[in-house]
């Protein structure tokens, strides 16, 4: 299944357009733009990419850390994953956070979130009196088992 989805590239931006890093890759790799990036422990930072996307209605795009790159700086996604709705059109830009003990720098064009686009469910509320019962009812947080 493919979906086609716009996109522009910024002054800024990278020289290619992202891309799958595999053959069976859910999403395609963002490279940071502008300038490197220098984050101190504990510091949160809005890291460019240099694109700006029109997700068709109906779907949405997910913005995750690349795997390798969070295991090396200890970077991570506050909001992970972060959301694009389908109706935004600015430039797509990662919040990052180092949660490490160590200085992190990120180089221009280094490959260190990913986008994933999916569908998107719309929900219409039917309000109710009860819920019906389900074999888990309320339990939650480890209710389960280990």
């Amino acid at each position: 299944m493919s979906v086609s989805v716009l996109i522009q590239r910024l002054p800024h931006g990278p020289d290619n357009l992202p891309q799958y890093a595999s053959e069976g890759a859910a999403g395609v790799d963002l490279l940071l733009a502008g300038d490197s990036i220098a984050l101190e422990p504990g510091q949160r930072v809005l890291a460019p990419t240099g694109i700006q996307i029109a997700i068709p209605q109906g779907y949405e795009g997910q913005i995750r850390l690349r795997s390798g790159f969070a295991r090396r700086t200890g970077c991570v996604l506050p909001n992970s994953p972060g959301t694009i709705d389908s109706d935004y059109r600015g430039e797509l830009l990662v919040l990052l956070m180092n949660v490490s003990h160590e200085r992190v720098v990120v180089e221009r064009g280094e490959r260190f979130a990913q986008l994933v686009v999916a569908p998107v469910a719309r929900v219409e509320w039917t309000e109710v009196a009860t819920l019906p019962e389900s074999s888990r009812g309320s339990g939650g947080f480890g209710s389960t088992g280990r």
